[in-house]
């Protein structure tokens, strides 16, 4: 029996989980701060639901992250405060994100998030480590598919070039 076979909550981890769950707790904070300042920016009902929906998915996600790193003795990152609840109409015009503004932030955030949960799981050596990031990518995908599905239905989708041109055989 090795050091890796048992119990995978008594291995250690190595520095790349150890950075890795650092910097998934860094960014989930920031995030956090960022939508509560989208969602005080929003006015479609539907976007807010999914801000929403994100940020509680990330609290839940940094409980389990800074548990992991509290038990390893690892200090954790800092944490912007709480953004406080505004009213939309006291943001001015021109200061004021637009809902296709900040759907498209949420997919691409959405984005970068399943290749870092990706990313996390192939270079994991302990079992449990990796299941978690397999249950933030679940989560993540979820969250893709419902703003896809909004971005859509709103007309927010911004479409690449469509290849219709076929060469003639």
């Amino acid at each position: 029996m090795g050091i890796l076979s048992g119990n995978p909550q008594k291995e250690p981890l190595h520095y790349g989980e150890v950075f890795t769950i650092w910097t998934s707790l860094a960014v989930n904070n920031g995030l956090i701060a960022g939508y509560q300042t989208f969602f005080n920016h929003t006015g479609d009902k539907d976007l807010a639901k999914i801000i929403e929906e994100c940020i509680q998915m990330m609290k839940e996600a940094n409980k389990q992250l800074e548990k992991l790193l509290k038990v390893n003795g690892i200090a954790l990152p800092p944490a912007p405060p709480e953004r406080p609840n505004a009213r939309i109409e006291a943001i001015p015009a021109g200061a004021k994100f637009n809902d296709p503004e900040i759907s498209a932030a949420l997919s691409l955030d959405t984005a970068a998030g399943l290749v870092a949960c990706s990313q996390a799981m192939g270079t994991c050596t302990r079992e449990d480590v990796a299941l978690m990031y397999g249950q933030f990518h679940l989560g993540k995908a979820q969250i893709g598919a419902k703003l896809l599905r909004l971005n859509k239905e709103k007309g927010w989708l911004v479409l690449p070039p469509l290849h219709l041109d076929y060469p003639e055989s």
